[in-house]
């Protein structure tokens, strides 16, 4: 009883000196003048008042800005945020805020907001032990107001099916917005009104992609979709064609001369834009002299010219299964900058004298002109490492010698190595997938990286020592944090029931264990898993100015300076390194770190157009084998399924929970694993499964599986 009572009294006590904190609002009092203030002056009453101080405070009520001083929370009543829609068209407000917590809006409560916007909310007074509610009272910025979907037309009106599981609203199209779009066709439409309490946006048709189905179509669909364009401007076009293919002797001025030195390319057998050479000459003093040259965009790319403004609002070429979508139109992608083989080509170059260990004597860094004299394929490279002859087989061995000493010393310095298996599809004429194999990594494309990785890391130490002591030069790092050691723990813990350890001592002995690990489970069935579930546990690799070292390789300085015509990041490094090594003064950094993060976030677009490419494609290589049987593993548990990959051809489609017929199936978040309620059958993540592919739907990329129990 007495428990019940004091309880009360600190209810009371509590919302008295509620009040009076509200009344001082900004003011912070101690005990004793709240305890004035309410006419209290006992000693047991005083301590009772201190106790409810500390308590609420915890409790997040009161805040003690300094010791023994309290005053009100400044409670928030607006926030702004993303918006992250669930599936039944609620949604959770992400605060911009990262110590606010996230907002619940509900569907008629969201007022026309949409996956991805930026917008206000109102949070409603909370109730003790309910999650945060709110309602959206202003839109700041929509993410996108253009999508792709499937039009459907009737004789009065239009309306498009949008592809988007995130978008929950079809988009009306009045007849007169048809733009020539024919019933069924693919299309891109855009939102041009919504009316306040209206049920779906007003759109009109900007693009027909074509006919549901074929392959151009589905592609150009995934690439308008994640708002990449399908076409160079006009401008843009004629700037490139412009730029004449031959070099005249005004821009050979201040370049060193490679042209009568061994250089050759190593790429793709199908690729066409080939960014990077390799100079090798052996010295009279026993040494070599390897340059990394790297095809001269910067000189052909002049700042704020419609083809460099085209180039940074891409930010990147795009890889689909079936197409590249370049960066910088063909005339230079394919024709200007490419080092193709057998003609006199400008370049940026990284040269370095490196002795027998691997160890590097000296460094250049400058323009080049360089004169390719063979263009390899990795399968040619390849085959000359192995059968120790061929065509410059004294220069590849000894390349692939130094390679190998220099990726041993990156692993002993704490570098993590990560051989995830890489799907390829063999198409036909239609591009309709006829067969999947898993891309091998063979000596000849780690040598390849190796001297890439050498020059990217070498360019950005240069920089970095140059800007030691009062002046400070911009530069644009490639940037990777140390893991969050939460998530790196959840991973450790589930690599354990594989019977690997990790060792979470130190950076070194994290990347030690992973090396050990990712060496380890190559070639094994759950070698995706393990290594994409890896790959999530660490943090990504953005591009900034900020000078921090890249976790993932030991690296404490990195760029990416290797590929101009592809990445316009290089674009910034090549033309940052020119300027200091012209003694210029420093660039601007706050224009440089706008570019960096609009680069990082293009670049996550397009690895999200790439996957969903792949997706699109083994959803149609499945297609064929609807009723057949597989096994997989599984790739990934939710609340509502689980992901299945495929063992034979990497396909990954899902099982619904609500499919396993023998028993009640839930997820279990921290062992990663589903568990039925009555029988406790658990299915986890890596478990080997048999399944039938149930159902493909090739408009929403999507694969279902059903378990098939023995």
């Amino acid at each position: 009883m007495a428990k019940n009572k004091s309880s009360h009294l600190k209810q009371v006590l509590t919302q008295l000196i509620s009040d009076v904190l509200d009344k001082h609002k900004k003011k912070a009092l101690n005990y004793k003048q709240v305890s004035a203030e309410l006419n209290i002056s006992d000693a047991d009453s005083k301590q009772t008042i201190l106790d409810v101080l500390k308590e609420q405070s915890q409790k997040g009520l009161f805040e003690e800005p300094e010791k023994g001083k309290f005053r009100l929370k400044d409670l928030k009543t607006f926030i702004t945020g993303k918006v992250d829609m669930t599936a039944d068209g609620a949604a959770f407000i992400i605060p911009d805020d990262e110590f606010e917590k996230d907002v619940f809006v509900s569907a008629r409560k969201l007022h026309n907001a949409l996956h991805g916007d930026k917008v206000k909310v109102y949070i409603y007074a909370k109730k003790s032990g309910k999650k945060n509610e709110g309602e959206v009272i202003e839109i700041i910025e929509r993410l996108k107001t253009d999508f792709i979907g499937v039009i459907k037309i009737s004789e009065r009106f239009a309306f498009v099916n949008i592809d988007d599981k995130k978008m929950l609203h079809d988009i009306f199209v009045p007849l007169s917005d048809l733009n020539g779009a024919k019933n069924g066709q693919k299309v891109q439409v855009g939102i041009t009104d919504w009316p306040e309490g209206a049920k779906n946006p007003i759109g009109k048709i900007l693009h027909i992609l074509g006919e549901q189905g074929e392959n151009d179509t589905e592609m150009n669909a995934i690439l308008a979709q994640y708002g990449f364009p399908l076409q160079f401007p006009p401008e843009v076009e004629n700037e490139a064609n412009a730029i004449p293919e031959t070099i005249s002797e005004a821009e050979l001025t201040g370049r060193k001369d490679f042209r009568n030195t061994t250089t050759f390319t190593i790429d793709p057998a199908d690729a066409k834009d080939f960014d990077d050479a390799i100079s090798f000459k052996k010295l009279e003093n026993g040494n070599f002299e390897i340059g990394v040259h790297i095809a001269d965009v910067s000189h052909y790319v002049i700042p704020n010219s419609p083809l460099d403004k085209e180039a940074y609002s891409r930010a990147t070429s795009v890889y689909l299964v079936d197409r590249v979508i370049p960066m910088l139109p063909e005339r230079l992608s394919n024709g200007v900058c490419s080092l193709r083989p057998h003609e006199d080509k400008l370049c940026f170059a990284a040269v370095f004298e490196i002795d027998e260990e691997a160890n590097i004597k000296n460094e250049w860094f400058g323009r080049t002109v360089i004169h390719s004299d063979r263009r390899f394929s990795y399968e040619e490279a390849q085959e000359v490492i192995e059968n120790k002859s061929g065509d410059y087989a004294e220069e590849l061995l000894k390349l692939n010698e130094l390679a190998y000493i220099l990726r041993d010393r990156k692993f002993k310095n704490g570098a993590i190595s990560f051989e995830s298996t890489e799907v390829k599809f063999q198409l036909n004429e239609h591009g309709k997938p006829i067969g999947v194999y898993v891309k091998e990594r063979k000596d000849a494309h780690k040598l390849i990286e190796d001297f890439m990785l050498l020059a990217n890391k070498k360019v950005a130490e240069f920089v970095a020592k140059k800007g030691k002591g009062k002046q400070k030069y911009t530069f644009v790092y490639r940037s990777h944090d140390s893991p969050n050691l939460e998530n790196l723990g959840n991973f450790a813990l589930f690599a354990a029931r594989f019977g690997y350890k990790i060792n979470m001592k130190t950076d070194k002995e994290i990347a030690k264990s992973l090396n050990f690990l990712m060496e380890d489970v190559e070639g094994k069935k759950e070698q995706n898993v393990l290594t994409q579930l890896a790959i999530r546990s660490m943090a990504k690799a953005v591009y900034t100015t900020k000078k921090t070292s890249h976790y993932g390789l030991a690296f404490d300085h990195y760029t990416h300076f290797t590929s101009p015509i592809r990445r316009y990041p290089d674009v910034m490094v090549h033309r940052l390194l020119a300027s200091y090594l012209n003694n210029e003064k420093s660039a601007n950094e706050e224009k440089y770190e706008i570019a960096s993060s609009h680069s990082s976030a293009m670049e996550k677009r397009a690895a999200d157009a790439e996957r969903a490419s792949i997706k699109y494609k083994q959803v149609e290589y499945l297609e064929e084998n609807v009723g057949n049987i597989f096994m997989g593993i599984i790739s990934g548990v939710t609340e509502w399924g689980m992901y299945v990959e495929l063992i034979e051809n990497k396909c990954e489609g899902m099982i619904r929970l609500r499919d396993i017929a023998d028993d009640f199936y839930v997820l279990d978040e921290k062992n990663y694993c589903i568990i039925g309620q009555r029988k406790k059958k658990k299915y986890q993540l890596g478990d080997e499964v048999k399944v039938k592919v149930k159902k493909v739907d090739l408009s929403k990329r999507q694969i279902d599986f059903s378990l098939v129990q023995d």
